[in-house]
């Protein structure tokens, strides 16, 4: 009885607080993560993956644009950890990124808490563990922001919403694939390809005919593209990452690691059986990556048999290296919509300001470096510091990181270094990504939305602007890098902090190839980017200022820190308390 009266006046206490938050400005959503590993069998054979609130993969953030987002984050894993919300933009809030240039890790049993605002966002992300190759073991899930009631969407309200990641995958988990890597070995061919978690012809969702849903699809996976398609059917593409398109008939797309795209799908085929949906390996040998594919069956209500014949096919272009660029700059940005705001996306007008500042980078096959294998971006092989970067500069910590990344690649031997680039804010910057190797690659820019104006093959010179798309090119969060090709991208450096510069190929960024933006207003000011929250962790140089966490009392908390600092309390003690007594 005595538990149920505390019970009572937390929850009273919560719903007070929780009131009196919401009541002002934009609203607030809550979510509890508890991240855990557990026992799954995805491929066929029981292995380890991450969960979070046991479900792989993890459940679905679906907020509204300007929400207030705040995310208790649990972590029961034997390692730290960090979630990272990629493609969300973090305006005026570097401090909630999830990487370690801008956080402290999560110790093992403890908890931290997120909370930002999805400011003048739409569109269809996904969040995952960032340290360490984790996301290779899971702990991913979708991140989905929809539209304010106001303000329109450039197609028919869907009839549903349908969540779908894909990805390469592996037997072994993100410790094994580590130890390969510190080992100087490859990681090899994938094992598989998931659709949702779940191996070939496992995945089964029901469709109503004739009706047209918005399917959204993120690749989640390791390092291997993936070309998306439904037996039969065509995807409208409508939005990549947060930018409305031009609105296009696929048969298929390909789909590169960390990209994420939305399709309007609508049911129209005869129901006399299933559809296949399929994602299978691009850019590799067919013959030898067979086994890297994933399949998943297309159900409608009234389906009277299962799906049959041979998958369909791939794009046919083993000898045409042209097909998939043409595909993607095929992708261009729809500037008559409406984004998150009522004015049209296009009338940011990218193609007319002046670049303040081009960097050039380029990638090249793993190297030795002081006797270890490293991927390296401009001949940098890129070391994290134990102070992260955001906090060094907030406490003025000395000798943490060099603000001397270099324009054009260095021409002398490869090396070590925390080297950052220094970003001007509310400069203009042009990003060429050269690809020296083999394989695709991806790169993802943290806190921006960035415009992808040209790509082709061989090497980029002055003379590549000629071909840049200054009008509607797509502005998303992560762009490819074929082959022996370039990509040039544009970003406006608006947005204050410390932002990640990485390739998405989960080996070559373990291995070294990312950077840091660092973007600072010479006039501090709350309006440009909010105080370092009051929860933050310490780390490295500043971890002597890391008080121990005590969450088994309420009492000890309720008149500490801010009214935020008391809800997130009292959150985890009402969900601690449903436990108990559910």
């Amino acid at each position: 009885m005595a538990m149920c009266r505390v019970f009572a006046a937390v929850f009273l206490v919560y719903i007070w607080v929780l009131a009196s938050l919401c009541s002002a400005g934009d609203p607030y959503v809550f979510y509890n993560f508890e991240v855990s590993y557990i026992t799954a069998s995805p491929l066929g054979e029981p292995q380890q993956v991450i969960a979070v609130n046991g479900k792989f993969p993890g459940p679905i953030v679906n907020v509204t644009t300007n929400d207030n987002v705040v995310i208790n984050v649990r972590n029961k894993l034997d390692e730290h950890l960090l979630l990272h919300w990629s493609g969300i933009q973090q305006r005026r809030s570097s401090w909630q990124d999830g990487l370690p240039g801008t956080n402290c890790p999560i110790p093992p049993k403890w908890n931290w808490t997120y909370q930002f605002q999805v400011k003048d966002q739409v569109g269809s992300f996904f969040y995952f563990p960032s340290l360490n190759m984790q996301r290779s073991s899971g702990g991913f899930g979708s991140f989905i922001i929809n539209n304010r009631a106001v303000i329109p969407i450039p197609f028919d309200t869907p009839h549903g919403d349908i969540v779908i990641t894909i990805g390469d995958w592996y037997k072994r988990n993100h410790t094994a694939l580590r130890r390969a890597l510190d080992a100087g070995r490859d990681l090899g061919m994938p094992d598989g390809v998931l659709i949702n978690g779940k191996g070939p012809y496992q995945y089964n969702t029901t469709y109503v005919p004739g009706k047209t849903y918005r399917v959204r699809v993120h690749n989640v996976g390791v390092s291997t593209s993936l070309n998306f398609r439904i037996q039969n059917h065509n995807m409208l593409l409508a939005e990549s990452e947060g930018s409305y398109t031009v609105q296009q008939n696929y048969t298929s797309l390909d789909i590169h690691v960390g990209q994420s795209y939305s399709f309007l799908v609508t049911m129209d085929q005869n129901a006399s059986s299933d559809y296949y949906i399929v994602a299978s390996a691009r850019m590799v040998n067919d013959t030898t990556w067979r086994r890297v594919t994933g399949v998943g069956i297309l159900h409608y209500t009234n389906s009277k048999g299962k799906a049959s014949g041979p998958l369909p096919a791939a794009p046919q272009d083993e000898f045409d290296k042209t097909f998939s660029m043409n595909q993607a700059r095929s992708i261009r940005w729809n500037v008559s919509a409406s984004g998150a705001r009522p004015n049209p996306q296009g009338s940011f007008r990218y193609g007319s300001i002046n670049v303040t500042e081009v960097y050039v980078l380029k990638n090249k096959p793993p190297v030795q470096i002081n006797g270890k294998k490293r991927a390296t971006l401009s001949g940098i092989s890129f070391i994290n510091p134990a102070t992260p970067i955001r906090l060094a500069d907030q406490f003025k910590v000395k000798g943490v990181y060099k603000l001397d990344f270099p324009n054009n690649p260095l021409t002398g031997p490869p090396k070590l270094e925390t080297s950052v680039i220094n970003g001007t804010y509310r400069g203009f910057m042009e990003v060429i990504l050269q690809n020296n190797e083999t394989r695709m690659q991806s790169y993802h820019l943290s806190g921006y939305a960035v415009f992808v104006v040209g790509m082709d093959y061989g090497e980029w010179s002055d003379n590549s602007r000629g071909t840049y798309n200054k009008w509607d090119g797509i502005a998303r969060t992560t762009v490819q890098v074929y082959p022996g090709a370039w990509t040039a991208i544009l970003v406006s450096l608006d947005n204050v902090g410390v932002w990640n510069l990485r390739s998405e190929n989960l080996d070559s960024w373990y291995l070294g190839q990312e950077t840091y933006v660092r973007v600072v207003n010479p006039e501090e000011t709350n309006k440009t980017e909010f105080p370092i929250p009051d929860n933050a962790l310490f780390c490295g140089a500043l971890g002597k200022m890391q008080k121990p966490q005590d969450i088994s009392s309420a009492a000890g908390l309720l008149f500490k820190g801010s009214n935020f600092s008391l809800l997130i309390t009292l959150l985890y003690l009402v969900s601690a308390a449903i436990s108990i007594f559910s």
